[in-house]
């Protein structure tokens, strides 16, 4: 493989550590704090969990641990979406677990959680290791998206780990993985399989958070590569001074991306599901919002903007959200009639006949294309593909319909031209920024001491990350402290809850007092490409969402 010259320099960056961490590793314990237990459902998700519900959090702290230096051999899954710094995860796990003993060895399970159902694994040592510390991607044994939630598939999973005497398993996942992780650490102890299991927080949507997960790896990355992205689209836009750009982000259940990006770039529009959902606003109410600042804008002379678009959006509509839940329930009892008919008018006009007038009424006033996007390929569950609804052109033909009208009734003497664009894959697999190779690498680190220190059901944590690195705190919180009950394939099932974007809260509301004037006024900002080398305030600076919600 040829290595380009920023791999090769990145390949000797060493990562930071929380202060805890840079410590002789015999000379660090866990320390116990208070009990946790969930928001909701206490007694629900205590009845499932009784071995692992109502752990104490831990922190680490100085003292003596000579049972760390014994022999262990530990397993590592790579589960879900791909999300910068994963590698550097697995860095610091085989770093950690060398340090206490070089006669430890690494199983990497290839392709996800199926990988161990399968007993398909790469031995990692500090060879295979280097060409992949401080990279993108999930490339050194693959991810993949199989869940681990039966008995079967538990005894799968311990019958291969008993094989190779691995007596921990690190899961490296978002909300649904670190839940199949907490379900699996339960089973295991109440088998007395004496296999320990602990989770880290990935998801570039950084839905996965809270007081102890101040933010889920790969967001900060993610969200400086969109937003290099945008600022580019930006500096365009002003310099032709032609185009509207209608921009799709990443983020189906939360719209964390979409506002953080909006507070790096400070574009004209942001929209935002959960304000959008909040509020039960219409389409044709954001439609028409967006054409009355175009109109604005145009007003003064400037026919450019640029608009930002969380993925999921659609599904906080409240009338396209019952939209979908119709065509779903349609299509799945209509399924042979509807699968049938090739003729993709025919299907359109198949399944508007049989809508309700409200829904038929909806699904009527929008472009042939995006109706015909509504009736693809269902997923494995039989549902609306959502993320292939391309809501930026549905919003920009409906803006440029709305505009037409408004002209010819002299209310618009602007000039319209749109572009649109969907920036998903460019952020997840990208070069980790500074923070993110520094907060991964810690989490690895971090999630070793934990299975050194006897735990498990327990997730990777590490806080204070508004801070430089030397300020760091380490630590684990029990898994099931972020579970809640929700309604899945019809079954209440116990999940982590997704964190979704507080409308009060503090990144929030400064959007919020700030975007009537980015709306009219060009005040876009450019934030440039990531940086790796220069001062600390460029390089290793964190998101405006955290910076923010920790008051900086």
């Amino acid at each position: 493989m040829d290595i380009s010259p920023l791999q090769q320099v990145r390949y000797a960056y060493q990562p930071k550590l929380p202060p805890i961490l840079r410590q002789s590793i015999t000379s660090v314990v866990p320390s116990s704090g208070e009990a946790t237990q969930t928001a909701t459902d206490q007694e629900a998700i205590k009845a499932l969990f009784p071995n692992t519900y109502g752990l104490p959090r831990v922190s680490f702290v100085e003292g003596e641990n000579k049972d760390i230096t014994k022999r262990r051999n530990i397993g590592v899954i790579l589960s879900g979406g791909q999300a910068p710094g994963g590698h550097n995860v697995i860095s610091g796990l085989y770093d950690a677990l060398q340090a206490a003993n070089p006669d430890n060895t690494l199983y990497g399970f290839k392709g996800g959680p199926s990988g161990i159902l399968e007993d398909s694994y790469q031995i990692i040592d500090a060879s295979f290791l280097e060409t992949f510390r401080n990279t993108g991607g999930f490339d050194i044994i693959g991810s993949g998206r199989t869940k681990l939630e039966t008995e079967a598939q538990f005894e799968v999973c311990a019958k291969v780990c008993k094989s190779h005497d691995i007596t921990a398993l690190v899961i490296i996942g978002g909300d649904d993985s670190n839940t199949n992780a907490a379900v699996l650490a339960e089973y295991f102890l109440a088998k007395g399989h004496g296999i320990q299991v602990i989770g880290c927080p990935k998801t570039i949507d950084g839905d996965l958070k809270n007081e102890f997960i101040e933010i889920s790896f790969g967001f900060d990355t993610a969200t400086k590569t969109y937003s290099e992205l945008i600022g580019n689209i930006e500096r365009d836009a002003n310099s032709a001074k032609k185009y509207w750009h209608f921009i799709k982000l990443m983020g189906r259940s939360a719209s964390h991306i979409a506002l953080e990006c909006a507070l790096e770039t400070q574009p004209n529009i942001c929209l935002i599901s959960e304000e959008v959902e909040a509020k039960q606003q219409s389409l044709v109410s954001i439609v028409d919002s967006i054409a009355k600042a175009v109109a604005d804008r145009a007003a003064d002379g400037n026919n450019f903007g640029v608009v930002l678009i969380p993925e999921g959006l659609v599904e906080f509509i409240p009338e396209i959200k019952t939209l979908i839940e119709e065509i779903n329930s349609l299509l799945a009892k209509e399924e042979s009639t509807f699968n049938a008919i090739s003729d993709s008018n025919e299907r359109i006009q198949f399944v508007q006949d049989r809508l309700s007038s409200k829904s038929k009424q909806v699904f009527t006033i929008l472009p042939e294309e995006i109706q015909k996007q509504l009736l693809m390929d269902r997923d494995p569950h039989g549902n609306v593909q959502v993320s292939r609804i391309e809501t930026d052109k549905l919003l920009a033909t409906m803006v440029e319909t709305t505009l037409k009208q408004m002209k010819a009734e002299g209310r618009y003497t602007g000039k319209f031209s749109s572009m649109t664009h969907f920036f998903g894959y460019e952020g997840r697999c990208a070069f980790p920024t500074n923070f993110d190779a520094d907060y991964c690498y810690s989490l690895g680190y971090n999630a070793f001491l934990l299975i050194g220190g006897g735990l498990s059901g327990y997730l990777s944590s590490v806080t204070n990350l508004s801070q430089q690195a030397e300020k760091w705190n380490a630590g684990g919180i029990p898994i099931t402290m972020m579970m809640n009950m929700e309604v899945r394939h019809g079954a209440n099932k116990p999940v982590i809850k997704k964190a979704l974007v507080e409308l009060e809260g503090k990144p929030f509301q400064y959007f919020a007092e700030h975007r009537d004037n980015w709306a009219r006024t060009t005040s876009f900002t450019y934030p440039g490409a990531v940086q790796y080398f220069g001062p600390t305030e460029v390089c290793d600076r964190t998101t405006v969402t955290l910076a923010l919600e920790q008051g900086l």
